[in-house]
């Protein structure tokens, strides 16, 4: 197991280490704001029901999310391209938005008779779990449509990359 990190960590300081750290951490930050506001405007403010709260939610992590991935993920910076980016950052979030509404409408079932508290909990539930089964799902589906290698063949690629330097003993390109 200790190889195991040990190639873990060599692999994130790569670039494609790097980007994928720093989508998966943008995930947990606007994973974070939808869960924040959810709480705010379901469970406290008791704004709108769950459908509406969750939608609302997920949207207002969205702007955060977009802007967190174009410049600290994918590092780019200047005007955002409409059809390039912007369109299918957007479309991507609306599949994901809408899958938390199945989980919203879930939560709302399985609550009925159950107080606002245990309610408030199983949409928050609802919403992380619809979140990373739908982050997941995102993943296999790029991984296969844009046939990226596994993080396994990465991390194996990368070793064998340093251990081929190490044999000639070019340790400069590091």
């Amino acid at each position: 197991m200790p190889e195991l990190i040990e190639r873990l960590v060599l692999w994130l300081n790569t670039k494609e280490g790097k980007k994928l750290f720093r989508y998966s951490m943008v995930s947990v930050i606007s994973t974070g704001v939808s869960f924040t506001v959810l709480f705010l405007v379901y469970g406290v403010g008791r704004l709108w029901t769950e459908v509406p709260s969750t939608v609302f939610a997920n949207v207002v992590a969205t702007f955060p999310s977009y802007w967190l991935n174009r410049n600290w993920a994918w590092g780019k910076s200047g005007r955002s391209h409409l059809v390039r980016e912007v369109i299918p950052f957007w479309v991507m979030s609306s599949l994901g938005i809408a899958f938390s509404i199945v989980g919203a409408a879930i939560a709302r079932d399985v609550g009925i008779g159950h107080s606002h508290l245990v309610r408030t909990a199983l949409v928050l539930f609802a919403n992380v779990m619809s979140f990373g089964i739908f982050w997941v799902a995102k993943l296999m589906v790029f991984n296969r449509v844009f046939h990226v290698p596994s993080l396994r063949d990465e991390i194996g690629e990368h070793l064998e990359h340093e251990e081929a330097q190490e044999v000639s003993g070019d340790v400069s390109s590091r």
